[in-house]
């Protein structure tokens, strides 16, 4: 059937030839970019996952906070930690995943005197289905006087 020959070096020794050792080496350059291509999107599904856990992480501490207070903290999401992790409703404030990421947003609505708010992450993958069943909030004004637009691409958004 099919005979494989070894090639044999004019002193005596066998081995791969320059263009077999080429060959090899671009068949694993071709593969190893496919995985860490793959890879890349299954980290950003993952810290998609981990952003949607933060934000129901935070969404718990304000009903607690709300249930304790009769309104919800005003400020921006910075300001929560005086307010949430202060007074033990959360351990602390998640941070996004990614090291310079998004930060996640906070706004206490001002027209209804701190009872409603917007929280917010900004989603990595347009596909993530949780964007389909977010609240969609059209432009609102907080009560630290910033500006909330919920319907921003990749805004995933909660109320209560």
């Amino acid at each position: 059937m099919f005979k494989i020959s070894k090639k044999v070096m004019p002193n005596g020794r066998q081995g791969f030839t320059l263009i077999e050792l080429l060959v090899v080496i671009a068949i694993i350059g071709i593969l190893s970019s496919v995985v860490l291509a793959s890879l890349n999107s299954a980290r950003k599904k993952a810290r998609d996952a981990r952003r949607l856990v933060d934000i129901k992480q935070v969404q718990t501490a304000l009903d607690l906070y709300f249930d304790a207070n009769s309104k919800y903290p005003a400020g921006g999401y910075s300001d929560l930690s005086s307010s949430l992790v202060s007074e033990n409703f959360i351990p602390a404030l998640p941070s996004d995943p990614l090291a310079g990421g998004q930060a996640y947003q906070y706004c206490a609505d001002s027209a209804t005197d701190a009872t409603t708010y917007n929280l917010a992450a900004t989603l990595e993958e347009s596909s993530n289905p949780a964007l389909n069943s977010d609240a969609d909030v059209n432009v609102a004004t907080c009560a630290s006087g910033d500006t909330f637009d919920g319907t921003a691409t990749l805004i995933y958004d909660v109320k209560p």
